[in-house]
C-alpha cells in the first residue's frame, strides 16, 4: 500500500536553504510546528548578535512548515517580526508556530522563538494556498 508523503516532512526535505542552516523539525501536527536551530558564526553581524534575517528566515521555516501542515501547498502572503532580545553564537534556539485562524485560502499564525525561557522575537505570518494537494509546480521554462 502506498502512502502520501507527510507535507511537512516532504516539503522540509526540499529546503536546502534550511538544511544548509541546521534547522531541525522537532515536532508538528495540524497547525503547529517546533523547529531547532543553532546560532553559528557564519550567522552573527557586526555587532556579534544573530543576523535578523537569519532569526526571520528561522521563524518562517516554522511558519511554512504549520501552514502547510494541512496538505494544500500554502505560501507567505506576508509578515513581521519583532525582536525582542538578541541571540548570540552558540545559542540554540526554538520556534514554536501556532495557527491561529484559517479563512479561506487564507491563514494567520503565530511564531515565537526562544532561547531557552528567554523569547528572542515574535514573528506573525499571513499565508495563502496556492493549489491543490498532489498537485506540483510547473518547472521553470528552458532556457
Amino acid at each position: 500500500m502506498e502512502t502520501t508523503p507527510d507535507p511537512v516532512v516532504r516539503m522540509l526535505d526540499e529546503d536546502e536553504a534550511s538544511r544548509r542552516l541546521g534547522i531541525e523539525l522537532l515536532d508538528h501536527g495540524p497547525g503547529t510546528a517546533v523547529l531547532r536551530m543553532t546560532v553559528t558564526s557564519a550567522m552573527v553581524n557586526g555587532h556579534r548578535i544573530a543576523h535578523g534575517g537569519y532569526l526571520f528566515l528561522f521563524a518562517d521555516t516554522a511558519f511554512a512548515c504549520a501552514c502547510n501542515s494541512h496538505g494544500p501547498v500554502t505560501v507567505a502572503a506576508g509578515a513581521d517580526i519583532d525582536f525582542v532580545t538578541p541571540a548570540y553564537e552558540g545559542d540554540v534556539l526554538v520556534a514554536t508556530a501556532r495557527e491561529r485562524t484559517r479563512f479561506g485560502r487564507s491563514g494567520i499564525y503565530d511564531v515565537t522563538v526562544v532561547r531557552g525561557d528567554t523569547v528572542i522575537a515574535e514573528f506573525r505570518g499571513r499565508s495563502r494556498t496556492v493549489r491543490a494537494p498532489g498537485r506540483q509546480p510547473s518547472p521553470p521554462p528552458a532556457d
